[in-house]
Parts: structure tokens; C-alpha cells; sequence
């Protein structure tokens, strides 16, 4: 590339757009040329599609529903990007949304409608310096996929090496600060008519989305988000992630290496490709609990338009490639820390320690009595817990906290905006592939095998809170819940517990394990008399879960089953 070219591409990057909303309101109401037919279509298309749906709502004629599905998809899509990004929200949600309004929305995802091709290749020649036709060995006359932001091109670069080009939409920058500028407003006055409780305004949960939209619209920040995320994968072999082509990548052009898979929406069409759904739910949902629990950074938009499931070596592995880095998001380490217990909590129902939970968050605040909220959260959570881990999905829980949030001193702090986003997307992905889908399913034996092989401080002190009731005495039977949870859902068996009492025996003897050892030799005493009772059902536990003969059999059944 010629110097030229380097030197505006460095002044393209420094011009960075900033979500500024008082800024932005104070440009768009001295251009009342544009703001004011902009509000006047967004109104009529709401409230046209409003008579419409008031009018057929009740209908439950398939033709009528069809139709209504239809309307919606176009009014977003005539909306723009802004709505779109709505759109997409609930295109992941088959519980929230019927199948044929599903199926119209799905196509918000990658199925919108073009914009011009000869636009988007002076957009490629402004943006790279040089047109398509001197860099790439072939480049199709139009898209393979359109979205919200931009549309993407399957193009061959050299040596048979192809690679998908995404173009931003034109005068993006543009559409998207006069929307959200109206949006914005829109919330401030609808808040106080709406039976929310929220603690705060949805301005800034407006704010938090434009944050993260104009993150989005700048490529130049998702080419280093995709070499981050693949960074923190690169030991993970059922997870790929594009490699970004940086030559030929700018602030409105990204081109990465193409990832040839299946979309993880449609259930058959996995089957017919001898990809196993759960195994794909499977690596999907433990690798997104792992980008929010563990390496704190994550994709805050995994619809199906974002994830393939990809051809593994064995049938039975869940192997998916990841695109589009737009919208990440972190999460700090004081709150991965919390939320880790937070789930521990809820399911071993210890509603003094979630509600303290909510408290260090910011769903609470720090004057609210965690006495008094916890038999709150013991009323309306209780019920969905039980014995049977796997009863519990995100959708109940959400619908649980709306009766708290308007009656109790709930809020939702706004830095958890892409993060409730993220995992309400993750657990309607896979209820797309499975309508029996329970998160906690595979949520749970993760963070379990955590608590017993992390070594942090932090880890450690939320393992105690599990071992050990407040008046030190061993709970055996949480010690025996944590190791069954393991055992049952992992893909080996017994022998994945070799591993965690490894891991446990080297936390017991290291200096990090001095609390639990003090507790333990606690525990032996009781009303200042030895009681060996609980060691004994301890010691019971764990011959049987680690004696070898069970162990080997268990080896041998799993090698049995793949032979055949």
C-alpha cells in the first residue's frame, strides 16, 4: 500500500466517532429540517402498525398472522439500523415471540435488504486506496449476506484463499446519530407512563446502546476485537474465529478469513449434516458463561446470524465459529467474582447471600435490609429451584424479577445492559435448537468444576460458603451435589473428576488453603467433643466417586459406546 494511503488511513483512525447525547441533541435541534420528518415517520409507522395489530391481533388465522409478521418486518426494516438492532433482540426469543412473527424477524439477521453494489465498491476504493478488481482474484457482483450495519461479500484473494468482505452501509454514521438522539427522547418522556420500576431512567439504557452501537460502526475496533477473542480461544478447539485480512480492512471495510458452516437456527438442517444440536448448545453456552465468568470479555450479540456450527472430527463434538466482533462488551473482575457466587447461591437457595449478591452489584442499594428482601427472593425464586437443577432457564427467572422490580427496591444497573443481552440472546439460540433447553444445565457443572480447581482467593471463599454452614460444620451433602453435577454432565464421566481432585488436594495442602483446613479441623470439634460423623459421610462420598474400579467402568462404557 503507498504511503499516501497509510498516512489517511491513520487520520481516518483518529477520528473516531463519540457517543455524545447532549452534544448530538443540541446538533439536531438546530437542523430542524431533518428531525422533524424523521419523528414524523417513526410516529406513523408505529402507530400504523398499531391499528393493524389492534385490529388482527386476536385473529389466530395463520394468513392474518402471516401477514401482521410481514408489516412488522418492514416497518423495522424501514425504521433503519436503530430499530433493527430491536429487531434482532427479539428475533432470539422464541419464547417470547410466535413462531411465524419468529420466522419474518429471523431475517433481520442476515437477510435485509441490499444496498447498491456499485456504492459499495467506491465505499471499498475510498475506504482501501485501490479498487476491488486490483486486489482480489474474483469479487462477486453482489452480496452473499446483508445486516443492519453493513453487507458482506464472498471474495477470493489469492491461491484459492476466500474471504469475507463486509462493507458499512452509506451515510451510516449519520442515520444513527439523528436516530438515537430521537430515541433518547422518546424514552425520557415515555418512562414516567410505563409500569416500570427501574431505579433509573431508560435514557440510559439508550445510552448504553449507543455506546455500544458506535463501537460497532467503526471496523478499525472490531478487527481488534476479533484478534482479542481469538486470543483468549486459541487453546479452545471446538471454537474458531476469523482471521482479519488488516491490509484490506479500514474503519468501514472489514475482511477476515470466511468460515464455512451451518447456521445454528434450524435444528434438521444440523441433523441432515450429522452435527449433534446438544453438542453444539453445549460449546456455544459454556463458551459464552466463559467469556463472562472467566476471561471477563464477550460477544454481546450472538444471534444465529453470528454463530455456525461447524463439521468437528467426531460427530458428537459441538465445534462453532464465531463472527462479527461489532458488539463486545467487559465485565470486571469484582463482578465476575460476584456473579460466580451469585449462581451458587441461587441454586443451593441461600437467599441471604444472593441478596447481598444483588446488594454488591447495584441491583440493591447499599441502605436496602438484606434480612428483610431475602425471604422476598426465597417467595418468588424458591419455587423455580429445586433438587432437579436443570427445571431452572433464564425466561422464568426474568419473569420472576419482573413482579420484584415493581414492587421492591430492585434496579438494573445499566453497565448489565449488553450482559442481560448476551445471555438472554445465548439461552434463545438454544431454544432454537432444543424448546427444552435449560441454561443452568450446562451453567452450573461449569462453574462447579471452577469453585473446585481455581485457585484464587476469591474462589476459595465462595467454596467455603458451600462446604461449610455458618456454624463450621461440613455440609457433605453440597460437597456430594457439586461432584454428582460435575459427573453427569460432563462427556467422560467419572474420569473428569480425576482432574478436580487433583486440583483439590493441591488447594487443600497450598498456603491458599489454610481457611478451609482451619474450618475443617473445626468442624471435628463439637461442644468441645471429637465428631467424626460428618468426616465419615465424607470419606463415604468420596470412595465412592473416586474409587478406581468405578472409575474404569466408567472409562470402558464411554469407550464402548464411541466404538459402536
Amino acid at each position: 500500500m503507498n504511503k499516501s494511503h497509510k498516512s489517511s488511513s491513520k487520520q481516518r483512525k483518529s477520528l473516531k466517532m463519540i457517543y455524545d447525547p447532549q452534544g448530538d441533541f443540541i446538533w439536531l435541534f438546530f437542523r430542524p429540517w431533518i428531525w422533524i420528518p424523521r419523528l414524523i415517520q417513526i410516529f406513523s409507522s408505529i402507530i400504523l402498525f398499531s391499528i393493524q395489530l389492534i385490529v388482527n391481533s386476536r385473529n389466530q388465522d395463520e394468513k392474518i398472522q402471516k401477514s401482521l409478521a410481514k408489516n412488522l418486518l418492514k416497518t423495522i426494516i424501514e425504521l433503519g439500523p436503530c430499530f433493527i438492532k430491536l429487531g434482532q433482540a427479539l428475533s432470539t426469543r422464541p419464547d417470547l415471540v410466535n413462531k411465524i412473527w419468529l420466522d419474518e424477524l429471523t431475517k433481520l439477521q442476515d437477510d435485509l435488504p441490499a444496498f447498491n453494489h456499485i456504492e459499495a465498491k467506491k465505499i471499498f476504493e475510498k475506504e482501501i486506496g485501490k479498487p476491488t478488481e486490483e486486489i482480489f482474484d474474483f469479487f462477486p457482483l453482489k452480496s452473499v449476506a446483508s445486516a443492519s450495519l453493513g453487507q458482506v461479500y464472498k471474495a477470493k484473494l489469492n491461491s484459492n484463499y476466500w474471504v469475507a468482505v463486509k462493507i458499512q452501509r452509506p451515510n451510516l454514521e449519520f442515520i444513527i446519530r439523528r436516530d438515537l438522539v430521537l430515541i433518547r427522547l422518546l424514552s425520557i418522556f415515555a418512562s414516567p407512563f410505563l409500569p416500570l420500576n427501574l431505579g433509573f431512567g431508560l435514557d440510559e439504557i439508550v445510552d448504553e446502546f449507543g455506546l455500544s452501537l458506535y463501537k460497532e460502526i467503526d471496523y478499525e475496533q472490531e478487527a481488534e476485537n476479533a484478534e482479542r477473542f481469538a486470543e483468549i480461544f486459541k487453546n479452545n478447539k471446538l471454537i474458531k474465529v476469523p482471521i482479519v485480512e488488516k491490509i484490506i480492512s479500514s474503519k468501514k471495510v472489514i475482511t477476515t478469513s470466511w468460515i464455512e458452516g451451518t447456521k445454528i437456527q434450524d435444528r434438521e438442517a444440523l441433523l441432515s449434516k450429522g452435527i449433534n444440536p446438544t453438542s453444539i448448545i453445549r460449546t456455544a453456552v459454556i463458551s459464552g458463561i466463559q467469556q463472562l465468568l472467566e476471561f471477563g470479555y464477550f460477544h454481546a450479540d450472538p444471534h444465529p446470524g453470528n454463530l455456525f456450527a461447524l463439521q468437528g472430527e467426531k460427530n458428537s463434538e459441538g465445534k462453532i465459529g464465531y463472527v462479527d466482533f461489532g458488539m463486545m462488551d467487559s465485565i470486571n473482575d469484582n463482578d465476575r467474582i460476584i456473579l460466580t457466587g451469585a449462581i451458587v447461591h441461587l441454586v443451593n437457595q441461600d437467599f441471604i447471600s444472593l441478596a447481598n449478591d444483588f446488594k454488591k452489584l447495584g441491583f440493591l442499594s447499599e441502605r436496602e435490609d438484606i434480612n428483610k428482601l431475602a425471604p422476598v427472593l426465597e417467595e418468588i425464586l424458591g419455587g423455580v429451584i429445586n433438587k432437579e437443577v436443570n427445571s431452572f432457564n433464564i425466561k422464568t427467572i426474568t419473569d420472576k424479577f419482573s413482579e420484584l422490580m415493581f414492587d421492591y427496591p430492585f434496579r438494573v444497573p445499566a453497565r448489565f445492559a449488553l450482559i442481560i443481552r448476551a445471555v438472554v440472546s445465548q439461552e434463545g439460540l438454544a431454544l432454537k435448537l432444543d424448546p427444552e433447553f435449560k441454561i443452568i444445565r450446562f451453567a452450573y457443572p461449569y462453574v462447579a468444576k471452577r469453585l473446585l480447581t481455581e485457585q484464587n482467593e476469591e474462589m476459595v471463599s465462595i467454596l467455603m460458603d458451600i462446604i461449610f454452614d455458618k456454624e463450621n460444620q461440613i455440609r457433605v451433602d453440597r460437597i456430594e451435589a457439586l461432584l454428582d453435577v460435575i459427573e453427569v454432565n460432563s462427556s467422560s464421566g467419572s474420569t473428569e473428576l480425576i482432574p478436580v481432585a487433583k486440583n483439590g488436594i493441591k488447594l487443600l495442602v497450598s498456603s491458599k488453603g489454610v481457611k478451609i483446613r482451619k474450618k475443617f479441623l473445626m468442624s471435628l470439634i463439637k461442644n468441645d467433643e471429637f465428631n467424626a460423623t460428618d468426616v465419615k459421610q465424607l470419606g463415604n462420598v468420596l470412595l465412592k466417586k473416586f474409587m478406581p474400579e468405578q472409575i474404569v467402568n466408567n472409562l470402558m462404557a464411554r469407550m464402548n459406546s464411541i466404538i459402536k
